[in-house]
């Protein structure tokens, strides 16, 4: 039996002072980004795309449009962000600097609150990795940036017939380690940046190349802070290149990462409101 004041499992529920610093930590975000020349979109809670941005699609909740068409609830706002300004919104503004504050929704009841920004045809990713840098700092956190790069995976999956990217979405170490091959295994223990110059001279051309984007971004960011992860690989699907993660213990505060839509490369992230609230009412 269902109770009356009961609610599903995974939905959100702020009252008092949790809703109070929701509405905080959403000012501060919502000051600095519009310091910062971004504009405020709210993009639908039905998708027909979600598809494209959920590497599971049993992570969606599914209906049917009035024609039958398939829909989901906004399980991601990356991509159907892009696609709107772009196909939808094109012809009425030129405007490439977006931030939404809204949730996405996961199976079966997933509820998940975010501040998220897209930067739209812009290849740098320091551009916004340091705005979440600010957001946090306003909001008196001091999280760890964790630096990766998508190519570095994929390349290794070139190279290695025994290895997948399944392997590196489950950190398969020891599967790593057993290929014993000595450059490898210095970037499976990779994580400081001072360790990238000795690597450099060791490693393929093509990683050489990718462990350089990790450094020069690891040097255009405004926080001390910071440690490289080259061999992690993320879920999402739109990821192709750099990618951070803002995390403390086993808390992810945000994720981010350059992006590609039909031709057009961006980039973004998404800070995870929920984790901060938390956090900040202890």
């Amino acid at each position: 039996m269902i109770l009356e004041h009961e609610i599903p499992s995974g939905s959100k529920l702020y009252f008092g002072n949790s809703a109070k610093i929701k509405r905080e930590i959403e000012k501060v975000a919502s000051d600095i980004l519009y310091s910062k020349g971004f504009e405020e979109i709210v993009t639908p809670i039905f998708s027909y795309h979600q598809h494209k941005s959920i590497a599971n699609e049993k992570e969606l909740i599914k209906a049917n449009d009035e024609k039958n068409n398939s829909i989901s609830l906004r399980a991601d706002s990356t991509i159907d962000v892009v696609r709107i300004i772009e196909k939808r919104l094109g012809r009425n503004t030129e405007h490439k600097k977006w931030f939404y504050i809204q949730p996405v929704f996961r199976y079966p009841t997933d509820e998940q609150y975010q501040i998220g920004v897209e930067f739209m045809g812009e290849n740098k990713l320091s551009s916004v990795l340091n705005i979440a840098i600010d957001i946090f700092d306003k909001l008196e956190v001091e999280p760890l940036v964790q630096i990766s790069n998508m190519m570095i995976p994929k390349l290794l999956v070139e190279m290695f017939d025994e290895l997948t990217l399944d392997d590196f979405r489950h950190v398969n170490i020891e599967k790593f380690l057993n290929i014993k091959v000595e450059w490898l295994e210095k970037l499976v223990y990779l994580q400081h940046v001072e360790q990238v110059d000795e690597l450099l001279e060791i490693v393929p051309d093509e990683i050489k190349a990718e462990l350089i984007k990790m450094k020069n971004l690891s040097a255009a960011l405004t926080c001390k802070k910071s440690v490289l992860a080259p061999m992690y690989y993320a879920k999402m699907l739109y990821y192709d290149e750099l990618f951070f993660r803002v995390i403390d213990k086993n808390e992810v505060y945000a994720r981010g990462g350059r992006y590609k839509n039909s031709e057009l490369s961006s980039v973004g992230f998404a800070i995870y409101t929920d984790v901060l609230i938390e956090t900040k009412a202890k």
